[in-house]
């Protein structure tokens, strides 16, 4: 999995608000957040847009659940799929950078 720089980044030096913003963006449901408070930062916009997909996804996983057979397999892996992704959203928001997540930044771009 190879993670796409684009050429939005928070400068050193600058106030901690948007990044604590951008970093809400991966925690679930907190994703709304950044996206009703800080409509003019690109840059926080950007991690809202991919941790909206990721907290679609895993509402989505949910519903799966009631398939029977590979539901549980499915729910579990799609699970540890947004975990993994979120961490890697984390980790771009502390780098004060914007890495566009494998799929994630592909929906996200539509939105």
């Amino acid at each position: 999995m190879t993670a796409q720089t684009i050429g939005l980044s928070q400068e050193t030096g600058t106030s901690y608000k948007p990044l604590v913003m951008a970093a809400l963006s991966y925690l679930g449901i907190l994703c709304f957040v950044p996206l009703m408070r800080n409509k003019d930062d690109e840059y926080v916009q950007f991690h809202a847009k991919q941790g909206l997909v990721l907290w679609m996804i895993a509402v989505l996983s949910m519903f799966v659940l009631e398939i029977p057979g590979i539901g549980k397999w499915f729910f579990g892996f799609s699970s540890m799929l947004v975990l993994v992704l979120s961490v890697a959203g984390l980790a771009s928001v502390a780098f004060r950078r914007a890495w566009k997540l494998p799929l994630v930044g592909y929906i996200a771009d539509r939105i």
